[in-house]
């Protein structure tokens, strides 16, 4: 997980630096590239937690970053400012993380709640 979110960090810098010069276009690359490189090093920093709690925190602050990142790269899309086709595969990836997250949370919650 941790070098699945680094490489989806460097898709995320790929897809700001293909981003035209347009203002639009830059002011809502330096979101996504904000909210998408966070996953990981929030991803880092929760699995290096000193409890259950502090892990399950962490990887919520993932969850939340990757909701606003699809945000963004949905954004860039609707906007005709970068080309679908080119942000499907970020979008499925950023789905696959969020669930797989998510999941690690609720386990998470349930060994918090059996303690």
């Amino acid at each position: 997980m941790r070098a699945r979110t680094k490489a989806y960090a460097l898709q995320i810098i790929a897809l700001y630096s293909s981003l035209s010069k347009q203002q639009e276009a830059q002011i809502l690359g330096r979101q996504m590239l904000r909210s998408g490189t966070s996953v990981g090093a929030n991803y880092r920093e929760g699995s290096r937690g000193r409890s259950d709690a502090e892990v399950a925190a962490k990887f919520n602050i993932c969850i939340q970053e990757l909701d606003e990142t699809a945000y963004w790269i949905e954004l860039l899309i609707d906007a005709q400012l970068a080309p679908s086709a080119a942000c499907a595969p970020l979008l499925d990836e950023t789905q696959q993380l969020t669930a797989m997250l998510t999941s690690a949370v609720l386990k998470l919650r349930r060994r918090i709640a059996g303690n």
